[in-house]
């Protein structure tokens, strides 16, 4: 890809940037949200033709006008965010467009079948092609949606994110996936932001900054260090700046909260000032703890207490106007409304507050300071949020909820699927708000992220509380073996 150009309405998204690809190789694209890689990669499967530049393919000269051009010419795309027809088979979501066919045009549903479990069978997925691609798990999906690019036998398969919901076992397959494809010389686009799988899976890694090419080397020659430097254009040296903050009265007390088998006789306390980390592994019940707290989820039993008062809360609309906010883990089906603009976005959760008819400019006045604050990068606030960047889209969600002047932030998986440099901000803002009284709840499925942050962390394992565990008791060690017990927490003893 050479000198390629590619401008939106206000905005130039790329700046003339390049990009060489070897056959059998992993390429990995680095830079934070917003420098251009997922438009790159989109302009080169035929979704956002570039403005000007040149696409050189197997020797030869290429404008793919659509999808359908590129993956018929050899080059298929596993995108970030998925979009599966739910109510249809595993099989039917597989060979979408292309089912194969008998007499009278008629679906060869024995054959599709047949081709599927032949495909899960040589890579090793245990899916059931007949099962509703709504019933999976967004990992099983993201397996699906690897399966179906493998399928074209491409001779380039792009990965945007691909493990960003996937267990480390199914990393650890995805990672085989990968090496069985180098070795019949298909060439793999990766797109991450964890350093320790891009260091261990790439041979070549190019780095772009704000749409403009910055540099690409071999990985066994750059560190992560050296990597962020070009990243973000500066040392990051403070990936987690936890600052000692005076840890107040308590603020939320839960007692025995119960959500079905999600959650069971989870009891904590959270004070004023601090931030309390939520760590467990995959289906340990953090998310849903925060949704019944908060009211997303229906609670079946226990207390919970703001200030000495038991609050009621059934509904969302209940816990806002009880000074609880949540920064929702699903930032696509949960956050954005993505055709509305910043501004709506950012106003949407503090109407009240904009009168009837609406104060539209006290709304765009709080959203201007709130773009200034949190250094979110945009054309300007009218600007549809789909359009921003995931970690700029993070940093209007977090603006949104900072506008209804929370006393408690709940923040579930805050930094996922966001560049170094935005996750750095985010992290900043956190222990800021902590130093200013704020109580934080900080789930997070990270290690260094969660004992980075938190003054405590509560250890989940399957719907029960296992540990609480005190700072100056953190190991990765001890959360993991605690994350994996089926012991529910004993207040009478000592942690750590």
């Amino acid at each position: 890809m050479i000198d390629i150009v590619k401008e939106f309405p206000g905005v130039r998204a790329l700046k003339g940037v390049q990009l060489k690809v070897r056959p059998g190789k992993v390429h990995t694209l680095m830079g934070e949200n917003g420098a251009g890689k997922s438009t790159l990669m989109k302009c080169l499967i035929g979704i956002h033709p570039p403005t000007s530049g040149r696409i050189i393919f197997d020797g030869k000269e290429v404008n793919f006008k659509t999808t359908q051009e590129a993956l018929n010419s050899g080059i298929s795309m596993i995108h970030q965010e998925l979009s599966p027809v739910p109510e249809r088979s595993v099989a039917e979501n597989l060979w979408l467009g292309r089912v194969p066919t008998k007499s009278f045009f008629r679906v060869d549903h024995k054959k599709m079948r047949e081709d599927s479990y032949k495909l899960f069978e040589k890579l090793g997925l245990d899916v059931n092609p007949d099962e509703k691609m709504g019933n999976l798990t967004v990992a099983k999906m993201q397996m699906v949606e690897i399966a179906k690019a493998v399928s074209y036998d491409s001779k380039i398969i792009i990965m945007d994110e691909p493990t960003s919901s996937l267990t480390e076992t199914e990393v650890e397959h995805l990672f085989k996936i990968i090496e069985d494809l180098k070795a019949r010389n298909v060439a793999v686009i990766y797109i991450s932001h964890k350093m320790d799988e891009i260091f261990r899976i790439s041979d070549d890694i190019t780095v772009f900054r704000d749409g403009e090419y910055v540099a690409t080397d071999e990985a066994k020659n750059l560190t992560v260090d050296k990597l962020i430097t070009l990243m973000v254009g500066r040392e990051v040296t403070e990936m987690f700046p936890k600052i000692e903050c005076p840890i107040g009265e308590t603020v939320l007390k839960v007692e025995n909260l119960s959500a079905g088998k999600a959650v069971k006789n989870v009891s904590f306390e959270l004070h004023k000032g601090e931030i309390l980390g939520m760590a467990g592994l995959v289906g340990a019940g953090r998310t849903e703890t925060a949704e019944a707290i908060f009211g997303l989820r229906t609670r079946t039993g226990g207390k919970i207490y703001k200030d000495g008062k038991e609050l009621n809360i059934k509904s969302p609309e209940d816990a806002i106007a009880n000074g609880i906010a949540l920064l929702t883990e699903d930032r696509r089906g949960q956050g954005i409304l993505g055709l509305l603009s910043i501004t709506d976005n950012t106003a949407i959760a503090n109407m009240k507050e904009y009168g009837f008819p609406l104060n539209h400019g006290k709304m765009r006045t709080d959203t201007t300071d709130y773009v200034d604050k949190l250094n979110i990068k945009t054309p300007n606030i009218e600007t549809p949020i789909q359009n921003l960047s995931g970690g700029n889209q993070q940093k209007v969600l977090v603006g949104r909820w900072l506008l209804t002047n929370p006393d408690i932030l709940i923040v579930d998986e805050p930094t996922r699927g966001i560049d170094v440099g935005a996750k750095a901000e985010i992290h900043s803002l956190i222990t800021r708000l902590a130093g200013e009284g704020k109580a934080i709840i900080l789930i997070s499925s990270e290690m260094p992220e969660v004992m980075g942050m938190s003054d405590r962390i509560i250890v989940m394992h399957e719907g029960i509380m296992t540990a609480i565990v005190d700072r100056k008791d953190f190991s990765s060690e001890l959360i993991l073996e605690y994350a994996t017990s089926d012991t529910p927490y004993d207040p009478s003893k000592k942690e750590g």
